[in-house]
């Protein structure tokens, strides 16, 4: 399945070790901001047409998740600010892979094809 096929994609990044950490976060950022954003909005209209209402805990956070998002992203960005060009540029480089993963998911979760793989 195509998610068995990402989560490859991330271990591989993942074995790669310190190396490895500018682009594992470029797939952590866009798939913590994206559920954190789109994905609430989702399970928001998912619980009311589907769950009388009820709210997943999945998209149940503790406390204000406002200041929640913005502690994370500021602890990314410390952590990124000490990274060299070499490790700034790798993680851009993981840009395309991380939304590709994550659309992929997506396209399957709903019933379609994802990122290519049949």
């Amino acid at each position: 399945s195509f998610g068995t096929t990402y989560a490859e994609e991330l271990r591989n990044i993942a074995s790669g070790g310190k190396e490895a950490i500018p682009k594992f976060m470029c797939h952590y950022y866009n798939y913590y901001f994206a559920h954190t954003a789109g994905g609430r909005m989702i399970g928001k209209r998912m619980a009311f047409l589907l769950l009388e209402k009820k709210t997943l805990e999945f998209y149940k956070w503790d406390g204000d998740i406002n200041s929640v998002k913005e502690t994370v992203k500021g602890s990314i960005e410390d952590m990124a600010a000490g990274w060299s060009r070499e490790q700034k540029d790798s993680c851009v480089e993981g840009t395309m892979g991380a939304f590709k993963g994550g659309g992929g998911i997506n396209a399957y979760l709903s019933g379609g094809r994802g990122g290519g793989h049949h």
